[in-house]
């Protein structure tokens, strides 16, 4: 694991918070997070990839238009079932 790239690079061509999206899509493939499993916390997805709050609020917003995640006010954000899209 020490040899790979970190997942988000401020200094790459590319918004921070497409790269917050694309790694989230990617824990997603890679079956890592399963539908109906919930994401973590905007704050605490913040804090494990070292981005401010609005870029996971807006890499989430993105998720959402792909759809692979729902949000469900008040309860939070869950993987999609990919059947029902």
């Amino acid at each position: 694991m020490g040899d790979q790239e970190p997942a988000i690079d401020p200094s790459r061509p590319v918004y921070v918070w497409q790269q917050v999206a694309d790694h989230i899509a990617r824990r997603i493939e890679a079956g890592e997070l399963r539908p109906g499993a919930r994401l973590e916390g905007e704050r605490e997805l913040a804090e494990q990839l070292g981005v401010a709050v609005g870029t996971v609020r807006r890499a989430v917003e993105d998720l959402r238009q792909r759809g692979l995640v729902v949000t469900l006010p008040a309860k939070g954000t869950y993987i999609a079932d990919r059947a029902d899209s």
